[in-house]
């Protein structure tokens, strides 16, 4: 029984009549997180988890949403469906679809480690397992969170000795809050006006995160001086970032774990900080929902479905429209305005 089929709207519960993520508009989108490539505006109804729903209203603007609780059930046309920690960013959910004893799990996008802001990532029991796999690769295996934090904070004070201010490149919802968080106890961070409304938002909501101070024209080119900025990665190369010079660049990625990266990107340092799992966790994952039946969405879907096959779990490919939400960052606001 195919309790989610693949659509050219996207992943489509037809016994319940919703779709989960959809890239193009639908009646009724059930949606895991809040990043752009997951989120897509054009929905007549959206139901989502309580933290998400405000990051939703400011990224898709007024609308008709539902929020719910992790592990509160709806019941749709004898269709079960609830929302479980993805441990990705803040608010992000796995989806659970049961009917008549049959179970499947999407996972949207997850991170197995706790960064002690998105949840814990909870692994669900259950018959078929739809699996991201952005870093489904041997070579991308994570350090501890609290290890890539002590190398952040050791640039950023080399950088204030040398007299240069620091620019952090991280996604505005999820990794910025958690290298705000790391960097908290300096006084002077600044933030383009992406962050700041993300970051805005989550404190008004109750999230006891470190404010920071926006980028305006009229911010004082002296008070930016050996400072600390975090912005989105769309930022890099801009004209917005000449006003910090003297300064110097660290990209805050997954993607930084192979080292040519940190070249190619024109980048002064590179931090292996991911809000996805990596390969050791995407194995761990999947192994823990005992899924028989796996399908591998976005990343790299063909090495991690080989890799599944080879362990006797029946694994399948399927294209999808995610895995775009660093491409997308910094378009709430443009990158050459605060």
């Amino acid at each position: 029984m195919n309790l989610i089929t693949f659509t050219e709207a996207g992943l489509f519960c037809s016994l319940g009549q919703f779709y989960i993520d959809p890239w193009k508009p639908v009646d009724r989108a059930v949606i895991t997180h809040a990043h752009s490539d997951h989120a897509r505006y054009g929905s007549k109804h959206y139901l989502c988890h309580t933290y998400t729903k405000p990051l939703l209203q400011l990224r898709l603007g007024e609308g008709n949403y539902q929020a719910i609780e992790w592990g509160e059930r709806i019941n749709i046309n004898d269709v079960v469906m609830s929302l479980h920690p993805a441990g990705h960013i803040i608010g992000s959910s796995q989806v659970r679809i049961e009917y008549k004893g049959e179970v499947w799990v999407f996972s949207g996008d997850y991170k197995t480690e706790n960064d002690g802001l998105s949840g814990q990532f909870e692994a669900i029991p259950c018959h078929t397992f739809i699996t991201e796999s952005t870093f489904g690769l041997p070579i991308y295996k994570w350090e501890k969170q609290e290890t890539i934090y002590d190398e952040i904070r050791k640039w950023v004070t080399q950088n204030m000795e040398d007299g240069f201010s620091s620019v952090l490149l991280a996604y505005s919802l999820g990794k910025a809050q958690r290298v705000i968080n790391a960097l908290e106890q300096n006084q002077n961070i600044y933030a383009h006006g992406a962050i700041c409304n993300s970051q805005e938002l989550l404190i008004n909501q109750g999230w006891e995160l470190p404010s920071v101070q926006r980028i305006t024209v009229d911010t004082e080119k002296s008070a930016l001086k050996k400072s600390i900025v975090i912005a989105p990665p769309s930022a890099d190369g801009s004209s917005w970032m000449k006003r910090f010079s003297p300064f110097r660049v660290g990209v805050c990625s997954g993607w930084m774990q192979v080292r040519g990266n940190v070249r190619r990107r024109n980048a002064d340092a590179g931090f292996v900080l991911s809000d996805h799992a990596d390969w050791d966790g995407l194995i761990s994952a999947t192994a823990a929902t005992g899924a028989e039946k796996v399908y591998v969405t976005h990343g790299f879907q063909s090495a991690f479905s080989r890799y599944l096959n080879e362990k006797g779990i029946d694994a399948y490919e399927v294209k999808t429209a995610y895995g775009q939400e660093e491409e997308d960052e910094g378009k709430e606001t443009k990158i050459d305005t605060p």
